[in-house]
């Protein structure tokens, strides 16, 4: 498969999983959180299927589209052990979660993956739902939506 090919199955797996998510957690209490900014387009289609709920954002630094920029508010700037620390000790609960940290070395993005698994475990609230690029640890992983392909993007509930 070309790189391109994989990208758009990327890219479809992320709008497809973060739509399934939301029917998923229904009416469950709990912001979201975007875990890995980037350019900012899974950020956006996020504010554009839940208007209603705060998304917070995590990443080392602000690198996105002009449009895609959060409210300072909801922009935490740094490592993400550091931001979910501080997500946790606020008491923030999270009823759907996007993970997509990445370094772009498959064997360090899957253990770094597994390395803040707890960490996110901390700030999920009770029965909410997890979609990661990455494979993560301590999750009930069930099966996402029927046309994203099993191991292209993974799903979880917490």
């Amino acid at each position: 498969m070309s790189r391109l090919n994989s990208m758009m199955r990327r890219l479809a797996a992320q709008a497809e999983g973060l739509e399934w998510g939301l029917t998923q957690i229904g009416t469950l209490e709990g912001d979201f959180l975007e875990m890995g900014l980037g350019n900012g387009r899974t950020y956006d289609h996020m504010r554009e299927i839940a208007p209603d709920r705060r998304i917070w954002v995590i990443d080392r630094a602000l690198n996105c589209h002009e449009s895609c920029v959060p409210p300072k508010a909801d922009y935490l700037e740094g490592e993400a052990e550091d931001m979910l620390r501080k997500l946790a000790a606020d008491g923030t609960k999270i009823a759907l979660g996007h993970y997509d940290f990445g370094f772009g070395v498959k064997a360090k993005d899957v253990a770094e993956a597994a390395r803040l698994s707890e960490m996110i475990a901390d700030v999920m609230a009770p029965n909410g739902v997890l979609i990661s690029g990455q494979p993560l640890v301590g999750f009930e992983q069930v099966r996402g939506p029927e046309t994203v392909a099993p191991e292209r993007y993974y799903f979880y509930r917490t």
